[in-house]
């Protein structure tokens, strides 16, 4: 059986430390977890590798009132914004965990397919088979700028990626779907290259057209996320 989490607020550091140490205190024999993240205030994490002073203004992001973690899996950074952002917890004991990463990723993201397909009917999603090549720098270490194998896709564009961490015990995956336009005055204010914003426009698909600020968003979010409970249920 799947155990929820929907938390208190949290600052981004310390629902990335919470997804930490859920990933080292599971048991190998127990249930899958789903952990759908509310944030304190607008927020950005970035991979556990990656440096954000050489993409971000640090000093305009925190003028902007965006506070930013570090996560405990890797990959690129990522604004929790205007997504909807997601940890799921595989112990090693469960029938689909895997050594084999790709493996892992297709677990998470076919479910995730499933979540989002339910939101927007009609439409064909799928995971990408190939890591597409762009010699970007910047490009390539923000999320939602650059496709990456087993994404889930609409078409050329992006909706839903991720980073994933395996210890023995268990693997920790964390997910973001794109669900509104990002802010691109905000993204003017803060990336210090414009070619990400950019690839973010031409490579990002969003469903949602309205404000992410709204409580029109606020509802389609609940939604998504009540998906997402659904598809993980059957883990």
């Amino acid at each position: 059986m799947l155990h929820v989490i929907e938390n208190e607020e949290r600052s981004a550091e310390e629902n990335m430390r919470f997804d930490e140490k859920l990933l080292l205190k599971t048991d190998p024999y127990s249930n899958p977890i789903l952990h759908l993240y509310k944030w304190k205030e607008p927020s950005l994490t970035h991979g556990y590798f990656l440096d954000p002073n050489k993409y971000l203004n640090i000093s305009e992001l925190k003028k902007q009132g965006l506070n930013f973690g570090k996560r405990p899996t890797g990959g690129g950074i990522i604004f929790h914004t205007w997504d909807v952002a997601f940890a799921v917890i595989i112990p090693s004991g469960h029938s689909g965990y895997s050594l084999n990463t790709l493996e892992n990723y297709a677990l998470i993201n076919e479910r995730v397919k499933e979540a989002v397909a339910k939101l927007i009917e009609g439409e064909k999603f799928s995971l990408l088979p190939i890591d597409p090549i762009d010699s970007r720098v910047s490009v390539s270490n923000f999320c939602m700028a650059k496709p990456t194998i087993y994404d889930v896709m609409l078409g050329d564009r992006k909706i839903a990626g991720a980073a994933q961490r395996r210890k023995k015990n268990a693997f920790l995956h964390q997910g973001s779907i794109s669900l509104a336009q990002p802010d691109f005055n905000l993204l003017k204010k803060v990336l210090l290259d414009s070619e990400v914003m950019e690839a973010m426009r031409l490579n990002t698909f969003a469903p949602f057209l309205g404000d992410w600020r709204s409580e029109e968003f606020n509802w389609v979010k609940k939604k998504l996320q009540a998906h997402l409970i659904e598809a993980f249920s059957s883990l």
